[in-house]
């Protein structure tokens, strides 16, 4: 049975918004859980101050929440508000939008959690502390989020650009590729920068006097651990905009989604990688404050090391995307 371009269009449209939706809500429901289990934890800690770390919990939640609503505005817009006289590309690049808001959701959500959670902890522990533990979190969640808006940057182009006028084949898989890229990077940059904010916020409720190095040293680790989704994005880039000859062949079209997988998977291990070696220096620069710079060290050598898995799935994308 044969489809018109319009019906392919609204399928194409009403899918990504599902899945963007349908996957974008499992990341922030996650972290806000987390959050809310370290909460209880902290109340049966220290009942006394239930009200403030209620009202933290409420506040990490909601931080948590971001990575969802970026979702839901990328659904809103696929279902609602699609461009007039849509192609068969913008079919592609409907889905591809869907794909990317929604895996690029998952990481940010659950490592906004972290931050949270480990600030109402410590605020049990520390209650002194609180102003220093709700910034400190604010922060480290906020970063936890840029992933998700890479994500989100990339679904609103390949919703509003106009591709009209590039050669069907084999840009279709081009842009359901650059979706793919960036969206499944932002997974393990957004976890992995979860795992340094939550770190940061336990070593300030363990050791207050350390909120200076404690903090630099979690958004040197987080800067790290973001590098794979702007790998991610930069290959999604080249893939939207380069122009690739029309082509018969199979094997183009599938080099280029490919091209998108392969970074887009190759930048999950090391984003949590990377956020893993920030957590354990993060953690213990708070006890061993007078060994800041050899921590700083050691954890910079093992995201270099963690990292160039990554930079080998950024190469094999290039070559899948100008070579073969």
């Amino acid at each position: 049975m044969g489809f018109e371009v319009e019906t392919i269009i609204k399928i194409a449209a009403f899918s990504g918004g599902g899945i963007a939706m349908g996957l974008g809500a499992i990341g922030a429901a996650v972290g806000q859980g987390y959050t809310a289990a370290r909460a209880n934890l902290a109340v049966s800690r220290n009942p006394k101050i239930s009200g403030d770390i209620f009202k933290s919990m409420l506040v990490g939640q909601a931080i948590a929440e971001s990575a969802s609503i970026f979702a839901l505005v990328i659904t809103i817009l696929l279902l609602f508000v699609i461009p007039p006289s849509p192609g068969l590309l913008d079919a592609a690049a409907y889905l591809g939008a869907g794909l990317c808001m929604g895996f690029g959701a998952i990481g940010s959500g659950i490592g906004a959690g972290n931050p949270g959670g480990e600030a109402c902890f410590g605020l049990s522990r520390q209650p002194e502390a609180g102003s220093q533990l709700t910034t400190n979190m604010l922060i480290g969640s906020a970063v936890c989020q840029t992933p998700a808006i890479f994500a989100m940057v990339v679904a609103l182009m390949l919703i509003f650009i106009k591709f009209g006028g590039a050669a069907l084949t084999p840009t279709w898989a081009a842009l359901i590729g650059a979706g793919l890229s960036t969206g499944l990077a932002a997974i393990g940059s957004g976890y992995g920068g979860g795992l340094a904010a939550g770190a940061s916020c336990e070593g300030i409720a363990r050791t207050p006097q350390s909120v200076t190095s404690v903090t630099t040293l979690m958004l040197i680790g987080q800067a790290v651990a973001q590098t794979p989704s702007i790998f991610g994005l930069l290959i999604s880039f080249i893939l939207m905009f380069k122009t690739f000859p029309e082509s018969s062949l199979l094997m183009t079209p599938m080099a280029l989604l490919g091209a998108g997988l392969c970074m887009g998977l190759g930048g999950i291990g090391p984003g949590i990688g990377n956020g893993m070696a920030a957590e354990g220096a993060v953690r213990w620069v708070a006890r061993n404050v007078e060994h800041s710079s050899d921590l700083m060290r050691i954890m910079l050598v093992g995201q270099a090391v963690s990292q160039s898995t990554a930079i080998y799935a950024m190469v094999v994308s290039l070559v899948l995307i100008f070579v073969v």
